[in-house]
């Protein structure tokens, strides 16, 4: 869950116009919502979403883009080869009461959700729980799928090598820094091990409808009640008082 857009354009949904917020009932998630061929994105400026509201996609927006970010490639469709899952995650205050959402679009062209929360947990523990459900979800036959993250914590842990280093250094990132949240990286690798897995990053709330679900799944069982123990997490938050 990152920081959101203050502005959301609706070009075509229920009732085009921009809205200043993404979820509840006058929010722009309720717009499009089930809507087909909808299209809305999210702006930094009202004006930009005005202009949006009047031209939709005809005019090509421009993407921003950073060097610091993961390079971004366009999601793939899911086919009778191919599963794509959609995973967000995070924490409210982090660490406090977490969530997380999955959206898997499988094989015969259905489209599953998946969400949980913890009473006291991480962002980044959330991420990867996401990523972990997903592919715990899936038979236990080799698959090709595609998790589609807007965690660069997740995305470049996978494609950059880090989370294998740091298992081959009995997760240690340097001779005297422990690797974080070795316990879900190992679960991870595993199920990455079990399936051809491949990591995709895409922007959070740049109007993204699969993200932008994971991000609502995740955030509406944050808020839930009868909330896990992230084990783990609360023992070493024990551990160091």
């Amino acid at each position: 869950m990152t920081q959101k857009k203050k502005f959301y354009g609706v070009a075509k949904g229920r009732v085009p116009g921009v809205y200043t917020t993404w979820f509840g009932a006058g929010g722009a998630e309720a717009q499009v919502r089930g809507v087909q061929g909808a299209q809305f994105k999210g702006f930094t400026t009202r004006a930009e979403a005005e202009e949006f509201v009047k031209t939709g996609f005809t005019r090509k927006w421009p993407v921003k883009k950073s060097a610091k970010s993961p390079q971004k490639r366009s999601t793939p469709t899911p086919n009778k080869d191919h599963i794509v899952i959609y995973t967000d995650g995070g924490a409210i205050n982090n660490p406090g009461p977490g969530g997380y959402g999955v959206v898997i679009q499988s094989l015969d062209g259905q489209q599953k959700e998946i969400s949980g929360g913890y009473r006291l947990t991480t962002n980044n523990r959330m991420e990867l729980t996401a990523c972990i459900v997903g592919l715990a979800s899936l038979p236990e036959k080799k698959e090709t799928v595609s998790v589609v993250s807007d965690s660069k914590y997740v995305v470049d842990g996978i494609t950059k090598g880090w989370a294998k280093r740091w298992r081959a250094k009995n997760w240690m990132r340097t001779k005297t820094d422990r690797a974080i949240n070795p316990d879900l990286w190992q679960k991870l690798l595993d199920l990455c091990e079990r399936h051809q897995v491949d990591f995709i990053w895409v922007k959070g709330h740049a109007g993204h409808p699969e993200n932008e679900r994971c991000d609502q799944l995740a955030v509406t069982a944050a808020r839930g009640g009868n909330l896990d123990v992230d084990e783990v997490y609360e023992a070493e938050k024990t551990a160091h008082r």
